[in-house]
């Protein structure tokens, strides 16, 4: 249930887009920073929003349902209450994603459960640009 460093190198090596549900316009919100990070560095975002158009150059979907090429990971800014409506829409998704990324703070250990029976890799209460920045520091 907690993927080790290495599992999350090789996830996170092989990930090319990044669906972001809860993403938000504002540069000071940690739904901005995180996904415009991972943006600058080299992977393309797919926001989730139903209150905004465009963001990071992108134009958004309210849904993942929506959303209209797969995506390798989904990356979630919402309350952890939110969680089990996003793991039926995660598994709804065909192909599934090779990942799911709960922010820090949220966590839904029977989502997760969930998730992980159905082969998708979940990361609880973590934050994506911290430990990506992490796992990539030079030579790793």
């Amino acid at each position: 249930m907690d993927p080790s460093d290495a599992e999350l190198h090789e996830m996170l090596r092989q990930v090319r887009t990044i669906a972001v549900v809860g993403i938000k316009a504002g540069a000071n919100d940690d739904a901005f920073r995180v996904p415009r990070a991972m943006q600058a560095r080299g992977y393309r975002i797919h926001p989730v929003s139903p209150k905004l158009d465009r963001v990071l150059g992108e134009t958004c979907v309210a849904s993942l349902a929506e959303l209209r090429d797969p995506v390798d990971l989904v990356n979630v800014f919402r309350a952890s209450p939110h969680i089990p409506t996003h793991a039926d829409e995660i598994l709804a998704l065909s192909p599934l994603p090779r990942g799911v990324w709960l922010q820090l703070g949220i966590r839904h250990d029977e989502s997760a459960r969930r998730l992980e029976s159905a082969g998708v890799m979940v990361v609880q209460d973590r934050c994506l640009m911290v430990e990506h920045r992490r796992l990539f520091r030079a030579g790793n």
